[in-house]
């Protein structure tokens, strides 16, 4: 099997929804051991989740706000399996008045809580584990797309930006140690995170027209959780730094299909000669 004995770390299961329960999933069906991360009150449903994937699979507390929480993750880890073969980093959150159009207006500290939860935390999370990793390790980020300005996206869309530059810059540094970076850069799917962002559901909705595989909630969140489980396995040796698409093609075209013999009158229409 793909992942047969490799040991994963997988963060953001919070339902059945969450892209990365669709990863760990996929993963365990695999041949991987599995180990996940919550904290606080979400934590139980973390917990809840991790009781459907496969009985008895661990939730460990990191909380990436708090620093003291990444050194304590990687004794845990040490102390659990020795090693960490495969990291998903599936983290993400900015305060209401840094999505939605409020771009102009957002105050500092919501940028700044925005920016260490959704791309600092990468670097931790990856200096927190690669003493356990060893050459051949992976780590992947969920990502968007961000070499463009989204509509209501906002600062997100910033802190997905820097996340991007993040994964490069890892991936140069860490790459010696045989360690790959990458991120997954999938199209919008329905989860508890997206719900939050104001314009979701149009975005997603005019985004299988632009596609051109197409765009499906449905079969679009496996799709994610196999090139994840790909990235993460031994598959793709020499593959790091690199931003991999799973959006339908989506961020290949430059814009929806157009019908051609619209306004064409002049232009593609052949002329009827004339006598004389």
């Amino acid at each position: 099997m793909l992942l047969q004995g490799k040991k994963l770390l997988i963060t953001g299961v919070l339902t059945p929804q969450s892209l990365a329960f669709g990863v760990a999933e996929h993963a365990l069906a695999q041949g991987a051991e599995v180990i996940l991360t919550g904290f606080g009150r979400a934590k139980s449903l973390t917990e809840r989740s991790a009781k459907r994937l496969k009985p008895g699979t661990e939730v460990l507390e990191l909380d990436v706000t708090n620093p003291a929480h990444f050194p304590a993750l990687t004794e845990s880890l040490r102390q659990k399996w020795g090693r960490v073969d495969g990291v998903l980093h599936a983290i993400a959150y900015a305060p209401e008045d840094a999505l939605g159009g409020n771009f102009l207006n957002t105050p500092w500290e919501s940028v700044q809580t925005a920016f260490r939860i959704s791309a600092f935390s990468v670097k931790e999370l990856a200096m927190a584990c690669a003493p356990l990793m060893p050459p051949g390790g992976s780590i992947v980020a969920l990502d968007f797309d961000n070499r463009q300005a989204w509509p209501i996206y906002d600062w997100m869309g910033v802190c997905k930006a820097a996340m991007e530059a993040t994964v490069r810059y890892l991936a140069r540094d860490l790459g010696p140690k045989g360690i790959r970076v990458n991120a997954l850069a999938a199209g919008p799917l329905a989860t508890i995170a997206a719900k939050g962002i104001p314009g979701f559901k149009s975005l997603a909705q005019y985004w299988g027209k632009q596609a051109p595989l197409g765009w499906s909630d449905k079969d679009s969140h496996e799709h994610v959780a196999r090139t994840a489980c790909a990235m993460l396995s031994d598959w793709m040796p020499s593959t790091t730094g690199e931003m991999v698409h799973v959006d339908g093609g989506f961020h290949a075209v430059g814009a929806p299909p157009v019908d051609a013999t619209e306004g064409a009158e002049g232009v593609l229409a052949t002329p009827t000669p004339k006598e004389g």
